[in-house]
């Protein structure tokens, strides 16, 4: 009874997450999305993170607090709503889409992420915007939730991606979700393609629960987990797998896409 009751009040609340944050006034406005992410801070070697980087542009690397010593992310996407300007669907109106982030900043000095590669179950969304999505001709998500004997609420993700050319992203993890932060307040974060000079602010907010974490150290929430980087031009991040530093379950991130 009292999960058919939070399932009716998060999907009364659904629309109103949808709209979005307001976007920046007289910004171009792409689209808007609620998604549900799951994300893998990792360390690369630094002359990997370096051959990404455009003219200008440095890799940022926090030397403390959650983030320190990632260099770049894997995110896992499941866009649960993709909507245009006038609310329609964009395309299918969901996907789901795998990529590595860098945090970097650019030529003017400012904080922004550098998305590296990525892979997505929408043939229409590659190369995409960025310029270098490729179609995961293998696209397996699987998410489970259940309750174990002592009343804790026991998340599964299950996701393989496979692109015809050999990249390869997979994770598998059963992890024990509590509570999550809200940011406090809308963010704008900017975001470049390592491949194009495209660019596009996230006008977003989000809640976050950090399961796992080897600088902080907080409860370990994570039962089991595995996770695979590898194949074509993903080979070069393979050994980045092996020692995670974060692990973090987005609840829920809403936001609106503009370009500057």
């Amino acid at each position: 009874m009292k999960i058919r009751l939070c399932l009716a009040l998060l999907f009364c609340a659904a629309p109103v997450f949808a709209q979005g944050p307001a976007a920046p006034s007289g910004a171009n406005y792409k689209e808007a999305s609620m998604e549900a992410r799951f994300q893998i801070d990792l360390k690369a070697p630094d002359d990997v993170i370096k051959s990404y980087l455009p003219a200008g542009f440095t890799s940022m690397v926090a030397t403390q607090g959650p983030a320190k010593d990632c260099n770049v992310r894997l995110i896992f996407i499941d866009r649960i709503t993709v909507n245009g300007p006038d609310g329609k669907p964009v395309g299918s109106g969901n996907s789901r889409v795998v990529y590595l982030v860098a945090p970097v900043k650019d030529a003017s000095g400012t904080s922004a992420q550098l998305v590296l590669g990525g892979l997505t179950d929408e043939a229409a969304d590659a190369p995409g915007p960025f310029g270098n999505y490729l179609t995961a001709t293998t696209h397996e998500m699987k998410r489970t939730t259940s309750t174990d004997a002592g009343g804790h609420v026991i998340d599964t993700q299950d996701w393989v991606f496979k692109a015809a050319s050999g990249e390869h992203l997979e994770m598998h993890i059963r992890y024990e979700r509590g509570a999550g932060n809200r940011s406090g307040r809308t963010q704008d974060v900017k975001f470049y393609s390592a491949k194009t000079p495209y660019a596009e602010v996230s006008h977003q907010e989000q809640v976050l629960e950090i399961l796992r974490n080897t600088t902080t150290n907080p409860p370990d929430k994570v039962k089991s987990f595995s996770l695979k980087i590898g194949g074509g031009s993903f080979a070069k991040f393979a050994t980045s797998a092996e020692k995670p530093l974060s692990w973090d379950n987005i609840v829920w991130l809403n936001r609106q896409i503009t370009t500057p």
